[in-house]
């Protein structure tokens, strides 16, 4: 609940701390955001506008998760996390699926999960009792005060390493999970997925080195077999949907096996402010 998480955030218009009453968080400075009826509350600077995901990519992803294909993922997320001595910040953090699992492990942390869409904070808020939901956008200037949390997850989300560090408490960590060239290799092709920039690993130390300090890597790989259904729901929750008509992306699922035999492989990365 955003009374759990009050304490951490900030006005994204003055940085002033923010206090909840009669439904909504307020700044000394006159500053006011509403809180949906959903539970969650966007604090956006007056240039940025609530975007992301469509409800359809989002109802994708709830399915998917809840098949648990990506268990083993939720499962090192939450070992790397391991018991966080305040507040779980989760950037991207889509349903607030995998902050649920940190949560579980974690009785007596509270949870921020931050992210731009409003269909997915809808879920987001609801995914844990202590999870707080806000809208924001994971590249600019977050809505958090500075040594405010202990632990940051990015799993397939976008990373601040400037904001991050920012927000992150002495000796606090960043949890990353950045797929492997060989993530959903056997779809690529056949349903016009995007691929897993050869760079990406590059890139991501570039991001993060010079205010973190990487501590541990490890890889993580397993075969999916998933039904056509499962491959709806694989293709339509990521970034290829905005790419991909649905029509056509049927049309090509009816083309492959059923079940059929999919690589997940990511990298699991620690890094310490």
């Amino acid at each position: 609940m955003l009374a759990d998480v009050v304490d951490c955030l900030r006005c994204p218009h003055c940085d002033g701390g923010l206090r909840l009453g009669d439904g909504s968080l307020r700044c000394d400075s006159g500053h006011s955001f509403d809180v949906a009826r959903q539970g969650y509350v966007y604090l956006l600077p007056g240039d940025v506008r609530p975007g992301g995901d469509s409800a359809a990519m989002v109802e994708a992803r709830e399915a998917f998760l809840r098949a648990r294909h990506f268990a083993p993922i939720a499962q090192a997320v939450a070992e790397a996390a391991g018991q966080p001595g305040g507040c779980v910040a989760d950037l991207g953090a889509g349903t607030g699926d995998y902050l649920a699992r940190v949560l579980d492990r974690a009785p007596d942390a509270p949870g921020l999960a931050l992210e731009l869409s409003k269909h997915a904070l809808r879920r987001a808020a609801r995914a844990h009792p202590r999870i707080g939901a806000v809208g924001c956008d994971a590249w600019r200037a977050l809505p958090l005060r500075s040594r405010s949390v202990s632990v940051v997850l990015s799993v397939f989300a976008p990373r601040n390493g400037e904001e991050i560090a920012r927000v992150l408490s002495p000796g606090g960590k960043l949890v990353v999970v950045t797929p492997t060239r060989r993530h959903l290799t056997e779809l690529i092709t056949p349903l016009g997925m995007l691929s897993v920039d050869e760079r990406k690993r590059e890139r991501l130390e570039s991001k993060l080195s010079p205010h973190l300090a990487p501590e541990s890597e490890a890889g993580l790989e397993w075969t999916m077999w998933l039904t056509h259904e499962e491959l709806g729901w694989l293709a339509g929750m990521g970034p290829s949907a905005f790419h991909t008509d649905a029509e056509e992306l049927a049309e090509r699922i009816a083309r492959l096996p059923e079940p059929m035999a999919v690589t997940a492989s990511v990298t699991v990365s620690v890094h310490r402010s």
